[in-house]
């Protein structure tokens, strides 16, 4: 089947850009890898690189094009054997996520119909606490964090949100969409691009009794700030004998994204949930993320909330409750299962729960749990899994080495060693920067495939 070409997006904040030039032809023959346009946003002029091989078998979008949608099918590439009578076998293209508009969450509660989105829809359920015959919301999960910080911040006049370009601009990702509309400059504060000195800030602030949300544009740009998180944050409330807290949260997407390269893309996971002091949350779907949130606001300690540019623009089913709130500490079941555990977090859910699909029409039924968070760990939940598959995989886009998968692979092998029929396997990140080329990004990144490899090599099959 020919293969679409889709409009990338290029940056955390593009929607939509000009395709400036097509460097290929129709009929031309095209290896991964090739550059075969180049795009025009308002921040730069992007190469976009053929991620398969073939002919170009037709461009749906002439050069010189402005305002294109990020997602909209732009070219066709015929694989070898296909020809253009072929081109209509092309699958249609989806519907476009429609950008919220510049309006206060709680008017984006109306009872008026909401778009529907393209993105995947999040699989994980709500949490069995939820009451029967609850009412539920699809949201994406921009929309369900921000509704739970304008949510926080109704509640409590002490929680403020700090950051770049999270007041004027919306948010880099359009999280604190509304947010200064509502609340104000007072609490919806821009900060300068200085990681260092604004996480002081609200680290400062935090010790004098306010709640701050700390948003970083990426947690890759908090390595500015990590003498502030680890050395104030982290350990002010042990080193003052506990008469000194220190209750904020910082937020922000965290791990790979598409093509933003190797200081755009590390996952942090494992470097903030070695820290004692620190509580690390790390939610896949709209509710726990909503929930979560809400919860971390309202910790008296201090929380690293990791977020998914990925999957911002997912949609899931929230309860539509007055008070939403999911402990911290405890992980979830997303799927039974009695012949593997699959344990994972984030986006690396994506990878499990596909995984899991292919591997019951081979009979292999997995069991799927979504960590949610990775300190404190829900040991239990993991440990009486584990007792009853016999068998463990453990999914992570960050690296294998002193990852997060090794520490669930130890607590395995801690408390229930003699119920395992099979070493315990990672499935993780290739040990190498993130490249910037699509291609070898996608080989960089763990794929459903090889969890699938993964769990049948534990089953022996």
């Amino acid at each position: 089947m020919p293969i679409q070409v889709l409009m990338p997006a290029l940056s955390p904040t593009m929607e939509k850009g000009n395709l400036a030039k097509w460097l290929k032809k129709e009929g031309e023959q095209i290896k991964s890898g090739d550059v075969i346009a180049e795009i025009e946003t308002d921040k730069a002029t992007m190469e976009v690189e053929a991620t398969d091989e073939g002919t170009l078998g037709k461009i749906l979008i002439p050069e010189g094009t402005a305002d294109v949608a990020v997602n909209t099918p732009i070219a066709t590439i015929l694989a070898d054997g296909e020809s253009a009578a072929d081109l209509a076998k092309a699958p249609a293209p989806a519907k476009q996520e429609t950008a919220a508009e510049s309006a206060p969450p709680a008017a984006a509660k109306a009872e008026a119909p909401q778009p529907k989105s393209a993105a995947p829809q999040a699989v994980a359920e709500p949490d069995p606490e939820v009451p029967a015959g609850t009412e539920m919301v699809t949201q994406t999960i921009r929309e369900a964090l921000r509704d739970a910080m304008a949510e926080e911040m109704r509640r409590d006049a002490d929680v403020f949100v700090m950051g770049e370009e999270v007041a004027e601009y919306q948010g880099a990702y359009k999280v604190t969409q509304g947010l200064l509309q509502e609340f104000g400059a007072r609490r919806v504060i821009d900060t300068p691009i200085t990681e260092h000195g604004f996480a002081g800030i609200g680290i400062g602030a935090a010790m004098a009794g306010l709640k701050p949300v700390v948003e970083f544009m990426t947690f890759n740009f908090a390595m500015q700030a990590m003498d502030q998180i680890i050395n104030s944050a982290a350990k002010t409330l042990y080193m003052s004998g506990g008469q000194m807290g220190c209750s904020i949260v910082f937020r922000g997407p965290n791990g790979a994204a598409a093509r933003v390269a190797a200081q755009h893309s590390q996952d942090y996971s494992a470097w903030y949930s070695h820290i004692p002091g620190l509580k690390v949350v790390a939610p896949y779907s709209a509710a726990d993320a909503k929930g979560l949130l809400k919860a971390a606001i309202r910790d008296p300690n201090p929380v690293i909330f990791l977020e998914n540019e990925v999957l911002y623009g997912h949609t899931g089913e929230v309860p539509k409750l007055d008070d939403y709130v999911i402990p911290i500490g405890k992980a979830r079941i997303v799927r039974s299962g009695s012949h593997v555990t699959i344990i994972s977090w984030s986006n690396g859910m994506t990878y499990a729960l596909k995984a899991a699909d292919e591997l019951a029409k081979d009979g292999i039924e997995a069991e799927v749990i979504d960590l949610r968070t990775l300190r404190p760990m829900d040991t239990d939940t993991i440990v009486n899994s584990v007792k009853k598959t016999g068998r463990a995989v453990t999914v992570e886009e960050g690296w294998a080495q002193s990852g997060v998968g090794a520490e669930i692979a130890a607590r395995i092998m801690e408390h229930a060693f003699d119920y395992l029929d099979a070493p315990v396997t990672r499935v993780s990140g290739k040990d190498v920067p993130m490249p910037y080329a699509a291609n070898l990004e996608k080989l960089a990144l763990p794929s459903a495939a090889e969890v699938v490899e993964a769990a049948k090599a534990v089953c022996y099959r």
